[in-house]
Formats: structure tokens, sequence, C-alpha cells
């Protein structure tokens, strides 16, 4: 837990192989040194085939941890941090994708809490941060896949879209060379006691609605939420070569305390 302006932040992290050979999800939470009461949650699904994937998470959370250590509030702007650790990460792992001889991608969710009570996220791909207030679902990141574009772009309804063939194509992935690179980027005023955001890998997602992710992250520790999602996960996802899946939990109380607990 962290004090931010009078906020207790409790955070926790969980993850799962699933029926998969390795994990290729990457999963974090940082303070920074230049930054005092800021809070940086970060979520990567690698792919790739054999170690590309996961090679390609881990250079998401390194260069997210290296762009929080460097950011001064005074100086630098959270937004442009957010958009140049995606671009960062997208060069850093095609010019990997052609020392290895492999095709790594990585889908990214970032979330930053600061001290002045704004929340700021950023996503690329299908990773998602679902966002918790008084206890309801209040929203959630869009994918970067062709259904979504497809809704977007009203070819179909959303119905017709979501049961295309193509509908999980991702259409934004870091380490594309197909297309110009997007992030989306949002931010979020006055998040206070009993806000929780929950960020998750598609191996997590696809397995639950928005309400039951509610009782979950509402009614629980960010610990205990993660632990009985993971726990769900294995059961339900059992005999379907169940993919890697990993989840963070950031809830806020209005008690302060002054370290961090993961």
């Amino acid at each position: 837990m962290t004090q931010t302006s009078q906020l207790r932040i409790e955070a926790a992290t969980g993850q799962s192989v699933g029926e998969r050979k390795e994990q290729q999800d990457r999963a974090a939470v940082f303070g920074s040194p230049k930054a005092p009461g800021y809070l940086m949650a970060v979520l990567a699904d690698g792919m790739g085939g054999l170690t590309g994937g996961s090679l390609a998470a881990e250079q998401v959370i390194r260069t997210a941890q290296q762009n929080f250590e460097q950011f001064s509030p005074e100086v630098d702007d959270v937004e442009k941090m957010l958009n140049t650790i995606a671009q960062e990460a997208h060069t850093i792992i095609n010019l990997s994708a052609i020392s290895a001889e492999k095709q790594p991608h990585s889908t990214m969710v970032i979330l930053i809490l600061t001290p002045s009570r704004t929340a700021y996220w950023a996503h690329v791909g299908d990773s998602r941060l679902y966002y918790f207030k008084g206890g309801r679902f209040v929203g959630r990141t869009v994918d970067h896949s062709f259904a979504e574009k497809l809704i977007s772009s009203k070819r179909m309804s959303r119905e017709e879209a979501l049961n295309h063939k193509h509908a999980n194509l991702l259409v934004n992935v870091l380490g594309t060379t197909t297309s110009e690179l997007f992030v989306t980027i949002q931010r979020y005023e006055a998040h206070k006691e009993g806000d929780v955001s929950l960020l998750c890998s598609d191996g997590l997602w696809q397995y639950f609605a928005n309400d039951e992710l509610t009782g979950y992250v509402c009614n629980y520790t960010p610990r205990q939420a993660a632990e009985m999602l993971i726990a769900e996960v294995t059961q339900r996802g059992k005999g379907t070569n169940a993919d890697n899946c990993s989840v963070v939990i950031v809830k806020i109380s209005e008690q302060p305390s002054a370290s961090l607990r993961l």
C-alpha cells in the first residue's frame, strides 16, 4: 500500500500459465523515486511463439519501469510518457525480431495514479482495463480488434461483428510491421475511496461477464480477488488449451499508509 494524497492504494497481481508450455504474460506494479505518491501498474501479453512472446512482454515491462523511474511531475507529462513507453517498446521489439529471427509481439495496458487523484491509462491491443466505482462497473478499454473496427465503422452490428470469423484478430500490437502503431490514452479525474481498476489479459477476461468481475473486485481485497479470479479461470479453462492469464487489481481507500505492499 502506498500513501497518495491521503489515499491508500492496495495492489495485487496474479498469473496462471493455463495449459500452455510457457508463461508469456508479464505484470508489475511500480513506484517512482522522482514522483512520490505516483503509482504505475502495467500488464503485457506476449505473442510470437517459442520465447518470442515472453521477450516482447518483458520488454514492455522494462521500458515502462525505466521511463517511470525517470519521470518527474514537475517537468514531464504523464500522457506523453505513456505514448513514449509504447513507441519505445514497439521499436525495441521490432529490432529484437531482426536480431533473434523471431516474430515477437505484445499487447499492453498501463495505469498511472497521481496524488492529484487523476488516473491515466493507455493500451495497445486487447489487454484491458476495467474501472469500477461505488461497487459498480463503470467501463473498460475498447480492444484494438477486427470486431471493434467493424463496429466503430458501422459496417456491422455488435452482435454480427463479435460473431465474425476474424472477430478476435488484432489490428494493433506492439512489434507489428504491417501497420502504424497507435496508442489509446484516457484519463479520469477525482478517483476516490472504493474505486477499483482491474488490468488483465485476454486469457482472463474471456471467461467473465462485467457483473462477475464486479463481484470479485468490489467485495474482496485485491489479493483475495486476484487469487479467486485465477482459481476460477483455471477451473473454467480446464481441457480447452487455456491461454496464459494475468491480472493486476488496484483499489483505493481513504486511510493513509506509508508503504507499498504487493
